[in-house]
């Protein structure tokens, strides 16, 4: 038995992806998130096998969650269902630890055949976007080593998120369960390493990276 959380904020997909899934015997729902918070705190109550990720989430997105889980939860695998197939964005969550991308459109029996292929410790890229991302890695095209944004730790990359979504240092400190002290230094200290001073640039750079659409 496969044991499922689904994880993205809009309840109909939600619905959705359960219609897909249930007729499958050995795939278990076990819950569902509406956040990237929710999903972090689930992680740990259900102990799912895989989690579908949604990207675009409001709050702790996607990838932030990714990291924490990642860190918390090593045994749990993450299976992105996300409507974006920009390959540097790609990239960006396979370097985040996630096993499998799948884009939103894709038919119910190309979900299950990516779900069992993340269960079996396989990586899964869908095939409509796999072209592209090959093409980068041999272009040299994907995110660079020197890319400003891999500099950050995985609390700033959540940090500068929140900061691009128009979070207050008290909602971010909320969410992430730590002092709006300690949001601040994170926020000093990821401005230093990115050359950028104001809120504004910060929310800038977010939207250029994809961090935020």
């Amino acid at each position: 038995m496969i044991k499922i959380l689904i994880a993205d904020d809009h309840a109909l997909v939600r619905e959705g992806i359960i219609a897909l899934l249930s007729p499958h015997n050995q795939i278990q729902i076990v819950g569902t998130a509406a956040s990237g918070q929710e999903a972090i705190e689930k992680a740990g109550k259900l102990h799912p096998d895989i989690i579908l990720m949604d990207i675009a989430m409001p709050g702790l997105g996607g990838l932030e969650a990714t990291l924490e889980i990642r860190k918390t939860h090593p045994e749990i695998k993450i299976l992105v269902l996300s409507q974006y197939d920009d390959k540097e964005y790609v990239s960006r969550l396979f370097k985040a630890g996630v096993s499998g991308y799948i884009l939103k459109h894709a038919v119910g029996t190309d979900l299950v055949s990516a779900i069992r292929a993340v269960y079996r410790g396989e990586c899964y890229l869908y095939p409509a976007i796999a072209a592209g991302v090959v093409d980068g890695y041999l272009g040299r095209s994907t995110i660079d080593v020197d890319d400003p944004y891999e500099s950050l730790s995985d609390r700033e990359k959540q940090v500068l998120k929140l900061i691009a979504e128009g979070c207050s240092h008290k909602e971010i400190a909320t969410l992430l369960d730590i002092s709006a002290k300690t949001v601040m230094a994170h926020q000093t200290n990821l401005s230093e390493k990115l050359g950028l001073r104001s809120r504004a640039a910060l929310i800038r750079f977010a939207i250029h990276k994809g961090i935020v659409k």
